[in-house]
């Protein structure tokens, strides 16, 4: 892959990770709060800055993305009974052309980039030819050697692993494949800046066989939501909030599972010797309510920008003196002469 597709790649995952709202109501936080915010206030600039070159390169400005989806998958073993690796997506939407982006990553593939149609879209296709080579000997690695980017509407573009995204293709025209459960659960906030949710232990069951393989469909013997999660981060004038829960099952293991996690809070929180840490770790409170778990934490806005304040601080270099070696005299003997009378 040619440096110039991997700094195309390297500038949408920058786009990916911005947004509006939170500079804005930060920088509006770091001018309430004054010369001590002053460090970071800067580094919003220097951000600011840094997405205006990127509207100017491909213009697109990062600030109107509306949201941005990193999704994960785990597929069912092959019929030779091989265990098959998770498959991930990109899916980015806002106020920019996806076609845009499409030509300037077959601008930058340097002609490495074919087309292959799948229903109603195109999908531009990128063989990784290091990793190719490699999954000959290794199989596991064969679903990593290709990935591809396609425009799911005007505004909306994606990029992953090339049956991952025939998958949200089919999604798009209506044909199911994605779960409407598990993105209706991601985005059951809108105002969250950001949102997790997923089923990590029932993706895992799928990827080991307890519901068959790709050859032999078989029904679970044991269904259950344990270990689904949803977690968000909100904002309001003074406080990042989080706010999250996890399916338990039942109320007994709710509170098991409280007990053990709170421990190893409590451990985790006099073990550590930064201060912002151990605060973040006080503000975390994991309550038992009914089957599930609920996380919920309020840090000030005020110690993140202080941690990034410390953390841009440059580190002082200790001076470093050289002794000059010295050089030890040879010890010098004396020689005593022994005459002789006559």
């Amino acid at each position: 892959m040619k440096k110039t597709l991997v700094q195309l790649i390297a500038f949408i995952l920058l786009v990916l990770t911005a947004n509006a709202s939170v500079i804005a109501q930060n920088s509006q936080a770091l001018a309430v709060n004054g010369p001590a915010s002053a460090s970071p206030f800067a580094a919003f600039s220097q951000m600011r800055a840094a997405f205006d070159q990127a509207k100017q390169f491909a213009g697109i400005d990062p600030t109107k993305v509306d949201y941005i989806v990193l999704a994960t998958r785990f597929r069912k073993p092959s019929a030779e009974l091989t265990f098959m690796p998770p498959e991930f997506m990109i899916v980015a939407s806002g106020e920019f052309s996806a076609d845009s982006l499409l030509v300037l990553a077959r601008a930058a593939s340097g002609g490495k980039l074919r087309d292959e149609t799948y229903g109603a879209k195109t999908l531009s296709l990128l063989t990784i030819d290091a990793i190719a080579g490699e999954a000959e000997k290794n199989p596991v690695l064969k679903s990593f050697s290709e990935v591809a980017i396609v425009s799911l509407s005007p505004s909306t573009i994606a990029f992953g692993t090339t049956a991952y995204l025939k998958a949200a293709v089919d999604a798009a025209a209506g044909n199911g494949r994605i779960s409407p459960e598990s993105l209706a659960s991601l985005l059951r906030d809108p105002n969250a800046l950001i949102s997790f949710a997923g089923s990590p232990l029932t993706s895992f069951s799928k990827s080991i066989g307890l519901l068959g393989t790709e050859a032999n469909a078989r029904a679970p013997r044991c269904d259950s939501k344990f270990g689904d999660f949803y977690a968000a981060i909100t904002m309001d004038a003074t406080n990042f909030m989080l706010r999250g829960a996890m399916n338990a099952d039942n109320p007994d293991t709710a509170k098991i599972i409280n007990s053990l996690i709170s421990g190893l809070l409590r451990q985790a929180t006099s073990s550590v010797p930064d201060i912002t840490a151990q605060s973040v770790f006080k503000a975390l409170t994991v309550t038992a309510q009914e089957n599930e778990l609920v996380l919920r934490a309020d840090i000030p806005q005020q110690m993140v920008m202080d941690f990034i304040k410390e953390k841009m601080k440059p580190k002082k270099q200790e001076a470093v003196t050289e002794s000059t070696p010295q050089v030890k005299k040879p010890a010098v003997r004396r020689r005593t002469r022994r005459g002789t009378r006559p």
